[in-house]
Parts: C-alpha cells; structure tokens; sequence
C-alpha cells in the first residue's frame, strides 16, 4: 500500500510542475485508480489460504474401501505367509479396476457370464495362455452389475485345458476346476469381498447377482 502511494506522488510531481496549473481531473482520476488497487489487495486472500485441498466425500469412500479390502486378507486363516503375499500381490495389481470403466479401457470384456454366489465375469481375452501370472488375472468377477454400482470381489485365473494343470498360488489351497463347461482351469481369489468358504472357492455364498 505505501508503495502505491509513493509511486501516486511520484508520478504527480512528474507530470504537474511545481509553476504549472494542475488538472484536477487527471489527479481525481489517477488516485481512484491508487484507491481501486488498494482495495483489491486488501481483499485478497494470503498466500497460505489459497489452493488448499479439498478432500471430497468421493475421496473419502475410496480411502475406506482401501481399509476395509485390506482387512478382508486378514480375515483368511490357514494359509501361509508366502500366499498371503501372493494374494495381496494380486489385490495391489488389480485395485484400479475396481472402477469397471478402467477394466473396460485395459480390455476386459462382459462375456456374459453371470453366475449365482459369483459374480458377472470379464475377461482379457489376450491374456488366457499357458501362463499363470498372479499380476494379470485373465478375469475379473464383479458384483451389482444390474444395480449399476459394479462392485470388484475376486480375480479369478484361466489356463487353457491343453496345458498341464497350473501350481498356481503357493501351497494346495488353491484347487483349480477343470470341469467347468470350458475348456480352461479356472481358481477363484476372494481378494476383494471376504467369502467364509475359503478365499479359493469356487463360489461365494455372500454373492448374488444384484
């Protein structure tokens, strides 16, 4: 502020000499401006007070959801440390398609398959090989499709029947199913909805097809 009005009498001695007839129109005019400026800095906000972030209720759902799918791996029993890892390999690798729209955008696809105590599946066509990859199941199963509120509850991974039957996760808790109806090995992991059968059952008896 003492800076605009030093610059005000600068600029006034500058320009109406001491001898010379002041326009007193110019002056009124030039110190509404000084008077303007000082207002609109005054009404400024620190610097400290700007931009500061806002944590939306959206933010705060997600942050749970994280809590509360980190405790489902915790609520398992009987399996060991280096599965344990395993699965929370798999959790940490698929946590983005949580939101269908990012599986949709990474190449899942709704193959219509929608079973009672499991979920709607998708799959990534380009992954189904001989190859058993904890970080990329070939499918992931959601629940609440038909609701519109998608919710993710367990990757599920497919090897061609041709192969010989994948060892898959660490230990002999994951039992793969090749009597499915397709010609693939199949193993659940309840990585994402707690199911009470076992996180490697083949179904979920808190699934339903809503």
């Amino acid at each position: 502020m003492k800076s605009l009005l030093k610059s005000a009498k600068r600029f006034t001695k500058k320009f109406f000499l001491p001898n010379q007839t002041i326009n007193m129109s110019a002056v009124l005019f030039l110190w509404s401006i000084i008077f303007a400026a000082i207002f609109f800095t005054s009404c400024q906000k620190p610097a400290n007070e700007i931009a500061s972030p806002v944590v939306t209720s959206d933010a705060k759902l997600v942050s749970t959801d994280n809590a509360n799918a980190s405790e489902v791996l915790n609520m398992y029993g009987g399996l060991s440390s280096k599965t344990m890892w395993e699965l929370q390999q798999a959790r940490a690798a698929t946590a983005r398609y949580r939101d269908l729209k990012n599986a949709i955008k990474d190449g899942y696809s709704n193959i219509n398959v929608d079973v009672p105590n499991m979920g709607h599946h998708f799959m990534k066509a380009s992954l189904v090989d001989g190859v058993f990859d904890i970080r990329h199941p070939e499918i992931l199963v959601y629940n609440g499709l038909e609701t519109g509120h998608p919710e993710l509850v367990a990757v599920e991974y497919a090897v061609p029947l041709t192969e010989p039957m994948p060892e898959g996760f660490t230990g002999s808790n994951d039992v793969w199913n090749g009597t499915s109806g397709f010609p693939l090995w199949l193993v659940h992991a309840w990585v994402w909805k707690y199911n009470p059968d076992g996180v490697f059952n083949w179904t979920n008896p808190t699934v339903d097809l809503d």
